[in-house]
C-alpha cells in the first residue's frame, strides 16, 4: 500500500505496522458530511423510491411470491461480483432437482449459501438486533462447505488480508485493512454507530456503515457479499423495507469499477459525498426497478389466473410457479398432494394452455418452465 496515495485523514489514516507494511485504520463514524443541496435532493429521491417499494411490499396480495425470486436474483448477482458464474435459471433448476447442496456445482453452492444466509438473517432479526454477533452467524452460513470455507467461517480474521488484483502482496496492494490486533477496536466502534438510532437519515447511516465495513474487511473471505447483504438487513430492521425487496447488487455489478473507485477515494481523499451520491443513486434506481418488476409480475399472475380460472386444479400451480418457474410432475404432485397420474394430467393442461413449456426433450423425467414468468424474473439482471 502506497502511503502517498492517502492524502486526507478525514476517513482514517495510514499507519506503518511493526511487521513492515502500511495499513489503513478507519476513523470512527460518523464523519463530517456536507449536506449541500445536491446531496439533500439525492437523499429525497432515494427516500421516495424506497418508500414506494416498501408500500408495494405491504399492499401486494402475496409478497412471498416476489420475495423468493428476489432473494435468489440477489444471491446470483452478489456472488457474480465475486467471480461466481451461475445464472438465475441454473439456481432455480438446481433447487428443483436437489435439496442437497453437496450435489451442486461449487458455483451454485456459493449462491445457495447466499440465499441461506440472507433468509437466516431476515428471520434472525425477529430475535436478535443487527450486530456483530449476527454478522458472524450470517458469515458462518455464507461460507459453509464452499471455496474459502476453510477461512474460519463465522470468525473474524486473526491475520492480515489485503485488497488488490491477482498477484498483489502486502507491499503493493492498493489497500490494506487494519491489522488484526487493531481490527476489533474498529469493529466495536462500527457496531456502536450501527446501534445509533434517530441521529442520522437511515440511508446516509446505511451508506456509511457499508463503506466502513468494507474498509475494515473483518473476514478472510466473503466481506463483499456480507457487506451487501447487511444493507438489506439494515433497512428491514429500521422498518424502511416492509419486505426484503431491495438489493443493490445489480446496480453495483453494472457500475462495479465506480463502486471500487469511490470506496477507495473515501479512504485516500476523505471524499464521503461522492460515495453517498453513488449509494443513494443506487437505492433510487434499484427501488424504482423493483417496483416496476413487482408490478409486472403481479399483473402476469392475474393474467394467468384469469386464463385458467375454469381449471381450478391447474390454477393451484400458478402461484408456486412464481417462486420457481420450473415444474416437474413430481413437484406438482407434492404441491397439490395428488397422485402422479393426476399431477401429470394437470401439468399437461398447463402445457396445452401455453403456461408451461417442456424444456428437456425427454420422454421421461421431463422438466417444464413457465417462460413468461422466468423472463420477467431474469430481465433486470442482464
Amino acid at each position: 500500500m502506497d502511503r502517498n496515495d492517502f492524502l486526507s485523514q478525514k476517513a482514517g489514516q495510514a499507519v506503518f505496522t511493526p511487521k513492515g507494511y502500511w495499513a489503513f485504520i478507519p476513523a470512527p463514524l460518523p464523519p463530517e458530511i456536507s449536506y449541500d443541496s445536491q446531496l439533500v435532493l439525492a437523499l429525497s429521491r432515494a427516500d421516495a423510491a424506497l418508500s414506494e417499494l416498501s408500500g408495494l411490499g405491504r399492499n401486494v396480495i402475496n409478497p412471498h411470491l416476489l420475495i423468493a425470486s428476489y432473494i435468489r436474483k440477489e444471491a446470483v448477482l452478489s456472488s457474480r461480483i465475486e467471480g461466481t458464474r451461475a445464472g438465475i435459471a441454473d439456481l432455480l433448476l438446481d433447487d428443483l432437482e436437489t435439496s442437497d447442496n453437496a450435489l451442486s456445482s461449487p458455483d451454485l453452492r456459493e449462491v445457495q449459501n447466499y440465499v441461506s444466509a440472507l433468509e437466516y438473517g431476515i428471520d434472525r432479526l425477529n430475535s436478535l438486533p443487527l450486530s456483530l454477533r449476527l454478522v458472524r452467524e450470517i458469515h458462518a452460513r455464507l461460507m459453509e462447505d464452499v471455496r474459502g470455507g476453510n477461512a474460519t467461517p463465522g470468525e473474524f480474521r486473526h491475520s492480515q488480508n489485503w485488497i488488490g488484483p491477482a498477484g498483489s502482496t502486502l507491499a503493493n496492494a492498493p489497500y490494506v485493512p487494519p491489522p488484526a490486533d487493531e481490527m476489533m477496536d474498529c469493529l466495536t466502534k462500527w457496531e456502536l454507530f450501527l446501534q445509533d438510532r434517530g441521529n442520522f437519515p437511515d440511508l446516509i447511516q446505511c451508506a456509511l456503515l457499508h463503506e466502513q465495513f468494507e474498509a475494515i474487511h473483518p473476514f478472510l473471505d466473503g466481506n463483499g457479499r456480507i457487506g451487501r447483504l447487511l444493507t438489506t438487513l439494515f433497512l428491514i430492521e429500521r422498518r424502511r423495507l416492509s419486505q426484503p425487496l431491495l438489493y443493490l447488487s445489480a446496480y453495483i455489478e453494472a457500475h462495479r469499477q465506480e463502486y471500487y473507485d469511490l470506496l477507495q477515494r473515501v479512504r485516500t481523499h476523505g471524499d464521503w459525498n461522492s460515495w453517498l451520491h453513488y449509494f443513494l443513486r443506487g437505492v433510487e434506481e434499484t427501488a424504482k426497478q423493483a417496483v416496476q418488476q413487482a408490478s409486472a409480475l403481479m399483473d402476469l399472475r392475474e393474467e394467468l389466473h384469469t386464463e385458467i380460472r375454469s381449471k381450478p386444479k391447474a390454477a393451484a400451480l400458478i402461484d408456486p410457479l412464481f417462486t420457481n418457474p420450473y415444474m416437474t410432475v413430481s413437484r406438482a404432485a407434492e404441491l397439490l398432494q395428488v397422485s402422479l397420474p393426476t399431477a401429470r394430467q394437470i401439468v399437461r393442461t398447463l402445457e396445452e394452455t401455453g403456461v408451461l413449456h417442456e424444456v428437456t426433450g425427454r420422454t421421461w423425467g421431463k422438466t417444464y418452465v413457465a417462460a413468461s414468468i422466468l423472463k420477467l424474473i431474469e430481465s433486470p439482471m442482464e
